[in-house]
């Protein structure tokens, strides 16, 4: 179904980049059918055209003529503004993607010609080497079609999930910002190893492997977290000492905090937009 699509990121921070990447090495679409654009910096989207094949387009020079799909990845506090400046050139068969967190379908819907078909996304920057999750939630008039080539699309950049949009802050904290959580876990574990003398290019590989090993026993067994956190966990054995320190230290307790912090902020981004668009609050 993507065939000859052609898609325009408006934004070109490290999400567009990401999903950027992933699309181009999917070869799932041609670099010549993907356009991207910003408010001023060009020498951002000369770096992208040079990376990917693709085509940087000022915004002043931005065509929406021949574009099927808009991927919406400005900051999410540019989305009102972004949203009026496009209106005029949105047609009914222009498919809108956001992946703006906070963002939520009905004020997209809000702030562009009534029917505008769109879909609110949540990928992460794994989106660059196709292992993204990836969450839709479709707004009020999108189409089974559309919503059927937007998982398509996002395919290209890992495994996709529909769910309600009630629940996408809470995905957002899970799963969008999540990488992070596991970023910042093998950043404290290669440090500890450094500084007991390991190689820090071996270690970091080889706490890589452990997490990918990790993950494909979750894949490929289907058993839950915590069966397979009891199997590796002999009593009084080194797993069980290490557990007992990360429960000691409230190693558990932080990493529902972050989720919930992280689901909590994408809330508020979206209750700061509202009041804005009502003239009652301003975004910081």
């Amino acid at each position: 179904m993507l065939g000859k699509k052609t898609i325009a990121f408006i934004g070109a921070g490290s999400m567009a980049e990401a999903m950027i990447s992933g699309i181009v090495h999917s070869k799932k679409m041609s670099p010549k059918n993907i356009m991207v654009t910003n408010r001023s910096n060009k020498h951002r989207l000369k770096e992208l055209q040079k990376k990917y094949g693709i085509t940087g387009v000022s915004r002043d020079n931005l065509d929406l003529t021949n574009v099927d799909i808009l991927v919406l990845a400005m900051k999410p506090k540019d989305a009102e503004t972004t949203l009026q400046s496009l209106s005029d050139f949105l047609k009914p068969n222009h498919l809108i993607l956001s992946v703006l967190a906070g963002i939520s379908t009905s004020f997209i819907e809000k702030n562009v010609p009534f029917g505008q078909q769109v879909i609110r996304v949540m990928p992460n920057t794994s989106s660059m080497i196709g292992e993204s999750a990836t969450a839709i939630s479709p707004g009020t008039h999108t189409s089974v079609q559309n919503i059927s080539l937007a998982e398509e699309l996002l395919q290209c950049i890992g495994e996709v999930y529909e769910i309600p949009e009630e629940q996408m802050d809470l995905f957002t904290g899970i799963a969008g910002s999540g990488p992070a959580y596991f970023y910042y876990l093998m950043e404290h574990m290669e440090n500890e190893a450094q500084r007991g003398g390991l190689n820090s290019q071996i270690i970091r590989k080889i706490i890589a492997q452990t997490v990918v090993g990790a993950a494909k026993m979750i894949q490929q067994h289907g058993t839950s977290p915590e069966v397979l956190r009891e199997n590796v966990t002999s009593p009084n054995g080194t797993t069980a000492a290490g557990l007992e320190a990360l429960k000691g230290n409230g190693g558990g307790i932080a990493i529902t905090e972050a989720v919930k912090r992280a689901a909590k902020r994408s809330k508020e981004i979206s209750l700061q937009l509202e009041k804005t668009e009502l003239g009652t609050g301003v975004i910081g």
